[in-house]
């Protein structure tokens, strides 16, 4: 389980979603009756460590994001129609399979303030010999979410424009997805993550091209989260909007959060200043 078909050592990842999925098997087959326990578990195994940190370099800034989109709107065929569409990984943090959902009804876009996206479903590309109906996507809830569970996620009014723009261009497909590809279905993976190549090479600096920064479109989705923890918002808001835990936040963005404690530090240091002003017989500030 933990090599490749070549015989090279596997990723770390791929050797424990391996082993996960040989251990549901097996544990099938006992509720089966096929076997009386799970021989895995009498077996001692050490799984690889993760490294589930994200990695800094690899978040594009506010600026760099900004010219990765400007540039995917620019490349001919499908890119202007993606514009959006990566938007949403980055102003809403949303998960790919979140945004290829999308329906017209879940966006509120008013024309002044900020928008909110109701996010209810994500859908994934499966294979036809996986599903039970030959289509090769299916949509299911959100992730570790119950089947009717909803994320609420505030969009800022720059990325309601956005959206706006993009529904008063290409329309809705009948069902309501803001986004389809030229046949009217699911965008597919291999294209949009083509296009995001293309806009990389045209709009990155060679530097920050070798670099690998936001070398995946889901690196979007990491450099919104990062950006709303620089921000200052509190993190457990932060995971709820990005559809995580707590745990799993303090887990993947530990580097960022060191820079949300500075900032915390010198919010703490700034009131405790306020209160030895009035402790000192001074007014309020303000």
């Amino acid at each position: 389980m933990c090599r490749k078909l070549d015989g090279a050592p596997a990723a770390a990842k791929t050797a424990r979603r391996k082993r996960a999925a040989l251990n549901e098997v097996l544990n099938t087959a006992v509720e089966k009756g096929y076997f009386v326990k799970n021989p895995l578990n009498g077996i001692r195994w050490n799984a690889p460590a993760v490294n589930e940190e994200v990695d800094p370099a690899a978040v594009p800034n506010p600026v760099q994001v900004g010219r990765l989109l400007a540039a995917v709107g620019r490349l001919r065929g499908r890119g202007p129609h993606l514009e959006a569409f990566f938007g949403c990984m980055y102003y809403a943090a949303t998960r790919p399979a979140e945004v290829i959902h999308l329906r017209r009804e879940q966006c509120h876009l008013p024309e002044t303030g900020w928008g909110m996206l109701n996010l209810s479903r994500g859908v994934v590309t499966s294979g036809t010999e996986w599903t039970d109906d030959g289509s090769a996507h299916e949509v299911h809830s959100l992730k570790r979410r119950a089947a009717n569970a909803t994320r609420p996620v505030p969009i800022l009014h720059q990325f309601v424009r956005i959206l706006l723009a993009h529904i008063e261009r290409f329309g809705v497909s009948p069902d309501g997805r803001v986004f389809r590809n030229e046949a009217g279905n699911y965008v597919d993976p291999a294209a949009y993550g083509t296009t995001w190549a293309r806009a990389r090479e045209s709009a990155l600096t060679q530097t920050e091209y070798a670099s690998g920064l936001a070398k995946r479109p889901y690196d979007l989705r990491h450099a919104g989260i990062s950006f709303c923890l620089y921000s200052a918002v509190d993190p457990a808001e932060c995971a709820r909007r990005a559809g995580q835990s707590i745990q799993v936040l303090f887990r993947h963005y530990a580097k960022f959060l060191d820079g949300v404690q500075e900032q915390s530090n010198r919010l703490i240091e700034q009131s405790m200043q306020e209160w030895d002003r009035i402790s000192n017989g001074s007014p309020p500030v303000g």
